[in-house]
């Protein structure tokens, strides 16, 4: 008998609770596991008296989905999700629905939509932000694919993700093909670059200001009380909190080397691809690589020194000029992140709604924030809008903090504490904000040694000049100019 209305596949935790989410809100599912005794554990455990219906075969399966069939693939992303793929394309008819809410790349799902269209099926790809308790109790859902799919599953996305303060869903349609894994990715690199510019306030505040974990949980819980009320904040405040049954602090104890699943490094590489300077995600994933280093750095740590000096000054002062340097590099980084899916979406002809995107963040996501409902304003206001930094709001949110963000990270170099996140996001605003930077000297550089050419700033639109340098070089350009 078809009775459910929708079906998943791959029961690790996030499948477990998006499964029972999907239960709490009113829907039957159907579950399969390659490892079977998993669909039984969960049936007989913790989805007992719910509707949810197990099945140990795929064929069995497929049988228990109403028509048109939904399904869900929670499994690794890559080689795994086509195994599944292709192990249910033949038990599909025409107008099923295969949907894969992992962490896949997005060129993945550029071709299984394509692939998936000439056989007559329909494929979602949607990043799914929030975790395993966002999975359970609302999580930020990101979808993208084939637009004729998005009706038969737009009730049940919105009804399990989470909402905003006023009740709107954090789900919506992104866009064709890979959209919705394009901007689950760079979701996932905007999270890079949060997480590191917070570990950099916390590395700052312990080392260069002698603070102790209490004192820093104070600090971290006025923050989470003003413009940096965010998910990141909250959690980041009950970690410094928090002591082991020793009584001592746990995050003393962890091992400074960062783990990476790639996410991060994807979205680093798309920009270098589209030429979009997403310099602070790129600084994140390095600090992530340097931080791996552990031997090297403890050996370089007995044998090169730094500065030697110590913080000197109003401490109160200082942590509220910290707290603004903080949220100007934030502002920085979600710039940098519109920037990238702005170039992305011209290249692989996507409409994507920024404003839509925003409030799919603003609740349920890692990267939840208040002041995403900002960036959806501007974005509201004008849809055309180039870039958050010269929104009014961020204009002069910006504009405020500047004199704290530049005393920030002087006072890093000073004492020699690194802040690859921080100051990045200041040395791009600083380019950004220059209407003429020295590209004239590097292009000029090109042209002596390879004949690049350049083109004047009395003619910038005229045809490409080489000039003969050293009077040996001639008259031949190797190349047109280009930027």
């Amino acid at each position: 008998m078809s009775e459910a209305d929708i079906g998943l596949i791959g029961l690790a935790v996030m499948g477990e609770n998006l499964v029972l989410n999907m239960a709490n809100n009113g829907y039957t599912v159907a579950v399969y596991n390659r490892t079977t005794s998993k669909v039984d554990d969960f049936v007989n455990g913790r989805a007992q008296g719910k509707p949810i219906i197990g099945a140990h075969t795929p064929e069995e399966f497929v049988a228990k989905l109403k028509s048109p069939r939904r399904i869900m693939i929670m499994v690794k992303a890559g080689d795994p999700v086509d195994k599944v793929i292709d192990s249910l394309v033949p038990l599909l008819d025409e107008g099923d629905i295969l949907i894969d809410g992992g962490n896949s790349h997005f060129p993945d799902s550029i071709r299984r939509t394509k692939a998936l269209q000439e056989k007559g099926l329909r494929f979602i790809g949607t990043g799914v932000s929030g975790g395993e308790e966002g999975a359970l109790t609302g999580p930020s859902i990101m979808p993208g694919g084939d637009p004729e799919a998005w009706p038969a599953v737009k009730d049940i996305f919105q009804d399990i993700s989470a909402k905003t303060d006023d009740g709107e869903p954090c789900c919506d349609w992104v866009g064709e093909d890979g959209a919705g894994h394009f901007v689950k990715m760079v979701h996932n690199g905007i999270e890079y670059g949060d997480m590191q510019m917070i570990c950099e306030v916390y590395d700052f505040m312990k080392n260069g200001m002698g603070m102790t974990n209490d004192e820093m949980h104070d600090v971290f819980s006025k923050w989470n009380d003003g413009v940096l009320d965010s998910y990141l904040i909250e959690i980041s405040r009950d970690i410094l909190g928090y002591k082991d049954e020793n009584g001592d602090y746990t995050l003393d104890q962890i091992l400074d080397t960062a783990g990476q699943k790639g996410t991060g490094k994807w979205t680093a590489v798309e920009a270098l691809t589209q030429g979009m300077p997403v310099t602070l995600i790129g600084e994140a994933v390095f600090a992530r690589c340097l931080s791996a280093l552990k031997d090297e750095r403890a050996a370089a740590a007995k044998v090169l020194n730094g500065p030697g000096t110590t913080f000197e000054g109003d401490r109160d002062a200082f942590i509220a000029d910290l707290e603004q340097a903080l949220y100007a590099s934030k502002i920085v980084s979600y710039a940098q992140g519109y920037m990238l899916m702005r170039e992305a979406a011209k290249d692989y002809e996507w409409n994507l709604n920024n404003g839509g995107i925003a409030l799919m963040w603003r609740g349920g996501c890692i990267i939840r924030s208040v002041f995403l409902g900002n960036i959806r304003d501007a974005y509201t206001n004008n849809p055309d809008l180039q870039n958050l930094l010269v929104d009014p709001f961020f204009q002069e949110a910006v504009e405020n903090a500047q004199a704290s963000w530049r005393r920030v990270v002087s006072k890093a170099v000073e004492l020699g504490i690194p802040m690859p996140a921080i100051s990045t996001a200041l040395s791009f605003y600083d380019g950004y904000r220059s209407e003429r930077l020295p590209a004239n000297m590097l292009q000029a550089q090109r042209d002596y040694f390879g004949a690049h050419t350049y083109r004047r700033v009395d003619d910038p639109d005229g045809e490409p000049i080489h000039t003969n340098w050293t009077g040996r070089g001639g008259t031949t350009a190797s190349s047109t100019y280009n930027v």
